[in-house]
């Protein structure tokens, strides 16, 4: 695990950012039937910050918004409500941001060979004056993500899945980033090549300075590579912690459930509370706390009433009225 950096100045700020995405039918069909407009929340008023040279993993299931807030981040989409500030780069410059995508088959331009691919921001953002300057850096970078100079005569059809996002990788470091959002980067992989990408991550990260925001729905994937974990769950963070605190002493429901979910070498088979319901849908989230259909503590408040985000000493955040409960209680006198 990549050691905390809990003192570290904060490279990214996100406070209440929303994204609302209008999913109405044509306007037609509207007037015909009688419909009004319908809009979902992918992201829901969150907060949270990004250490520099740290890494910050959002996790949750599929729909859960942690996409969403990748592109929110990297500004291919522009949030309804709430702000993202980044603090200044290296020399008082601004910093310089990249994304890895999650599918390299797709992210990869078929028709160019893969020095053009690396090469393009490059000349895009004239980093490099020549011709063989610019050779010279896309040789440097096949080299640092494990790839021989060779292949930039290649095209992306002719490597392997795990190779092809080292490619990608390249071509994100092309520009020099300082911050890096990467989503879901391993998901499309083998196993064996997850564990080789990830690695490969850590070491250019320790050795640029790197920050990392990473998006997964694998709690093993990001407890190897975050100090930081936010739990997401229907565009809402319900929980974050420092990585061996969350793993050691989840808090919130949700969170559990997902950690109930990772395979156990020593106990194989240990006995588990199965958890009912399938998650709800965006376009009518439900009220209150919206894990509260699938919660086995839930009560007539988690139905009404939305829980706080609660502060706790260790460092974590928590939104749960069970963990506010038990807080209140301790800070009544005996």
């Amino acid at each position: 695990m990549i050691p905390a950096q809990h003192s570290a100045p904060s490279a990214l700020t996100v406070t209440g950012m929303t994204r609302r995405f209008d999913v109405s039918a044509p306007w037609l069909n509207r007037v015909l039937e009688g419909k009004q407009r319908s809009y979902v929340r992918a992201v829901d008023d969150i907060t949270f910050e990004v250490p520099r040279g740290g890494s910050l993993s959002l996790v949750g299931e599929s729909g859960c918004g942690k996409s969403t807030v990748a592109r929110l981040v990297t500004g291919l989409h522009i949030p309804t409500s709430g702000t993202i500030a980044f603090s200044p780069g290296r020399k008082g410059k601004p910093l310089s941001v990249q994304m890895i995508f999650q599918d390299p088959y797709a992210s990869l331009n078929p028709r160019w060979r893969v020095f053009d691919v690396i090469a393009e921001p490059l000349r895009e953002l004239k980093l490099r004056d020549t011709e063989a300057a610019i050779s010279e850096r896309v040789s440097d970078l096949l080299k640092t993500v494990g790839l021989a100079a060779s292949d930039g005569r290649k095209f992306p059809h002719e490597f392997s899945g795990g190779q092809r996002q080292r490619i990608s990788i390249a071509r994100a470091l092309a520009s020099e980033p300082e911050f890096l959002v990467c989503d879901e980067p391993t998901s499309a992989l083998d196993v064996s090549v997850q564990a080789q990408i990830l690695n490969l991550m850590r070491r250019l990260q320790d050795e640029m300075g790197l920050t990392y925001l990473f998006i997964s729905h694998d709690m093993s994937v990001v407890r190897h590579m975050s100090d930081q974990i936010a739990v997401m769950y229907l565009g809402r963070i319900v929980e974050q912690a420092p990585t061996e605190v969350l793993f050691a002493t989840p808090r919130h429901p949700y969170t559990r459930l997902l950690l109930d979910t990772i395979p156990n070498v020593t106990s194989p088979r240990r006995d588990r509370i199965p958890q009912s319901g399938e998650v709800p849908s965006p376009l009518n989230p439900p009220t209150g706390c919206t894990f509260h259909p699938r919660c086995p503590d839930a009560d007539s408040r988690c139905t009404a009433e939305r829980p706080k985000m609660e502060s706790l000493p260790d460092g974590s955040r928590v939104a749960c009225h069970r963990v506010s409960e038990i807080l209140a209680a301790l800070a009544v006198p005996a």
